[in-house]
């Protein structure tokens, strides 16, 4: 209790002074926080779109002729510390943006504020090596970081539709399920070890029903940001890796749009300006169930009606020179439902988030964000039998105040902190006792349940980098967290370093503690019923230890090679307990043990020019132990795959034609097989009850997989308004991979029967901007 009260009360300090901080900013009568010395200045600005006024993000901004840049921070902000007077050439570059250099003049103890404006010119323009670029990308320890611009994601469509998480499974170290899932399994680590935000908000349900589409709009997206082990305590919560999404803000100019009209899906976005700021808004809705509408009533056979939807919406304002406002939204529902001769059965799936974001500019160099923050993931089905009523719902809902700073304090340190604070709210009902009565809120009764679970969950974190020398840069940094329910508190110590071999060679490692409180409930196959669950006093908070060495390279100007070996320990994980009836704590729910992963992924990169895309292979091991499943003997994961080679490459052939693939190579998923059956008999009866004896657990596995995928995209003008048709073949020599194998114990012998993915399928889109 001692350690929650001390951590709440530095929470609460930390928030209450960054509300003050952003509210008051400098004042005549208070001293600037970080002063200028040794007679130099800083220089400081934002690097945005020249048609939207979008601020981007990872932007390269250098001096020239010097050693001295940065690079644009989620806000699209920079600042260069510790820069003599004089007068110079700001070069600034960003991938499919033509490099601008700005003149710029510093004088002694002062700011100069700069806002640079980008012009496009496409991925296909030649590549332009600017060495000062160079120098700056030396001085960052991004370790296991991977950032593929949106425009390059937005050509790996699977069924006419692009899909950020279909895209991410494309790289290397990054498996999934089956063909039917956006789940991203990521060195080892189950999707649920994943921490997903979008715009700085976490996201619970990143999938649509069965998985197919990940619930995220690629038109809505600005920047995808994935690290795969090793990140820094600037995040905390989950074990294994991170993905962090910025939505658009908007274009501050003009009023502009985009329609798309597909076989699977629509999309609509608009955007525009707006006060001292701009508007976005986007949305996107499947159409089956209108479609079954004009298919004739089979009752032998009735066709279930099937939608999702999600919107994305994002407000940003201006309100002064440092002081910059955004609300952002995003919603998505899934629905179906079936009914038959006395039946009646209707699935509901929905995300809802929301978010305001504070930033503010204190000082010259002090930069800071307040974000305040709500998440809410329902799931549930309900329906009547004959007259008999079933209904089932679970949700979480979290409100969380996030609060960190950036403080530029010289041209080679780089310190960041903050603090999060989250109120969780779990929620559990069922109802099967036939009719629509129900229990009181936390109480339970045979064939119906209403339970509700309360947490606060609390975490400070620092973080500082250090440029040593020309070769040598270190990161370093600490998180604290502390949850209610479990009354435990979490280290989490960061480390992580950047060597530079020589001009074209660097050398980074990571090593790093990590921990989760939350659980998942959930069917590796498909996104149904996923329930979320904390840790309580029953079971331990997991852990997890990453290690990491990496090589990275420039093949050339336009070619990048990344080599990473990774080894991660996974302690107090969870497996379901799929035989429970009646669970009263999360211990029931959940067997718990321990696992571990190690591998080694090579990544080679292309991103300028004519032809873009990259090549990828993995060779990794999962291993998991729990004393009650597999008598206790170590397993492997039904999602560990030996062996993963993928190429995805797109050619712009003219200013009208692109043409582009994808090809994936997998090891065959682990299944459990059986290795005889048992059956029983009543006497004088010659049918009863028979059943398989299973082997080991996932010990044998399912032949290798692998598909390759095309698209072609033609531009042209309708209606004197540029469009696109997007043609697109899904497993182009129809590889039908095998999602489960099961056995027919009716047949004697018993016949092995294995239920396959998708046949190719081709789909037909036409996108009109406006």
């Amino acid at each position: 209790m001692v350690q929650r009260s001390l951590l709440m009360v530095a929470c609460g300090l930390l928030f209450a002074s960054s509300a003050l901080l952003l509210a008051a900013g400098p004042t005549p009568e208070s001293p600037e926080p970080p002063a200028l010395v040794n007679e130099v200045g800083v220089i400081n600005g934002y690097v945005v779109d020249s048609l939207s006024r979008e601020t981007m993000i990872s932007a390269t901004v250098a001096l020239k002729g010097t050693r001295l840049g940065a690079f644009t921070n989620k806000a699209g902000f920079f600042s260069i510390a510790d820069v003599p007077p004089g007068d110079y050439t700001l070069i600034v570059t960003f991938l499919g943006y033509k490099p601008r250099e700005v003149a710029v003049s510093v004088k002694a103890d002062q700011a100069t504020s700069v806002e640079v404006e980008m012009s496009q010119q496409g991925l296909k323009t030649e590549s332009v090596e600017v060495i000062a670029e160079k120098e700056v990308e030396k001085r960052q320890i991004t370790i296991s970081k991977v950032n593929i611009p949106v425009e390059q994601l937005k050509q790996l469509r699977i069924g006419g539709e692009a899909d950020v998480f279909r895209s991410l499974q494309y790289l290397p170290g990054v498996l999934t399920s089956s063909q039917l899932s956006s789940g991203l399994y990521i060195r080892g680590g189950s999707p649920d070890q994943n921490l997903v935000l979008l715009d700085g908000t976490t996201v619970y349900n990143p999938s649509h029903l069965f998985g197919f589409f990940s619930t995220f709009n690629t038109d809505a997206i600005k920047d995808v940001e994935l690290i795969k082990g090793g990140f820094p305590a600037t995040y905390g919560g989950r074990l294994s890796a991170v993905l962090d999404m910025t939505q658009k803000d908007g274009n501050q100019n003009e009023f502009g749009g985009l329609a798309s009209l597909g076989l699977v899906s629509s999309r609509l976005s608009m955007e525009g300006p707006i006060g001292n700021g701009s508007w976005f808004l986007g949305g996107r809705r499947t159409y089956l169930d209108l479609i079954a509408n004009f298919v004739p009533d089979d009752p032998e056979e009735p066709f279930p009606d099937f939608a999702f939807y999600d919107l994305n919406a994002k407000i940003s304002q201006k309100l002064s020179d440092n002081d910059r406002i955004f609300f952002s939204g995003f919603m998505s529902a899934d629905d179906l439902t079936l009914e038959a001769a006395g039946l009646e059965f209707n699935i509901g799936i929905s995300n809802r988030t929301g978010s305001l974001r504070w930033t503010h500019l204190y000082g010259d160099n002090f930069f800071t964000i307040l974000n305040l923050t709500g998440s809410r993931y329902t799931n549930g089905f309900n329906g009547e039998n004959s007259g008999f009523e079933f209904e089932v719902e679970n949700y979480i809902q979290d409100y969380s105040a996030k609060g960190n700073f950036e403080w530029f304090t010289s041209e080679d340190l780089t310190l960041k902190g903050g603090f999060e604070i989250s109120s969780l709210e779990f929620g559990y009902f069922q109802n099967f006792r036939g009719d629509r009565t129900t229990v009181d809120e936390g109480e339970s009764e045979t064939g119906s349940t209403n339970l509700e679970i309360n947490d606060m969950t609390y975490a400070l974190f620092g973080q500082s980098n250090y440029q040593v020398n020309q070769r040598l840069s270190l990161q370093a940094g600490l998180r604290l967290g502390y949850i209610d329910l479990g009354e435990e508190l979490s280290w989490d110590p960061r480390l992580a370093l950047r060597y530079q071999l020589d001009e074209d060679w660097a050398l980074k490692l990571a090593w790093g503690v990590f921990h989760q409180h939350l659980r998942l409930a959930s069917n590796p196959d498909f996104t149904f019923f996923d329930t979320w669950l904390p840790t309580d006093s029953t079971v331990p908070i997991s852990s997890s230890a990453h290690y990491i060495a990496a090589i990275e390279t420039d093949l050339s100007s336009d070619y990048s090679l990344n080599l990473d070996v990774y080894y991660k320990t996974l302690d107090n994980i969870s497996e379901l307990n799929r035989f429970v009836v009646d669970a009263r704590t999360t211990a029931d729910v959940f067997f718990v043990g321990e696992g571990e992963s190690y591998g080694a992924e090579i990544f080679v990169q292309k991103l300028k020019g004519r032809l873009t895309g990259w090549v990828g292979y993995s060779l990794g091991w999962i291993e998991a132990r729990f004393d009650s499943i597999n008598q206790g003997r170590s397993f492997r994961p039904k999602y560990d795959r030996r062996h993963d080679f993928k190429v995805v490459a797109n050619y712009e052939l003219n200013e009208d034609w692109t043409i582009g693939g994808s090809f994936t190579f997998q090891s065959g998923q682990s299944y459990t097989p059986s290795t005889s059956q048992f059956a029983s008999f009543l006497p004088g009866e010659e049918f009863g009850n028979t059943m398989t004896i299973p082997a080991d657990r996932y010990s044998l596995r399912l032949p290798n997989s692998h598909q390759l995928n095309l698209n072609v995209n033609y531009n042209f003008t309708m209606w004197d308004l540029p469009a696109r048709l997007l043609i697109d073949v899904f497993n182009v020599y129809s590889r039908r991979d095998i999602w489960f194998r099961f056995y027919e114990t009716d047949e004697n012998p018993t016949e092995v029967t294995d239920v396959r993915l998708l046949p190719i399928l081709p789909t037909v889109a036409l996108e009109v901007k406006f």
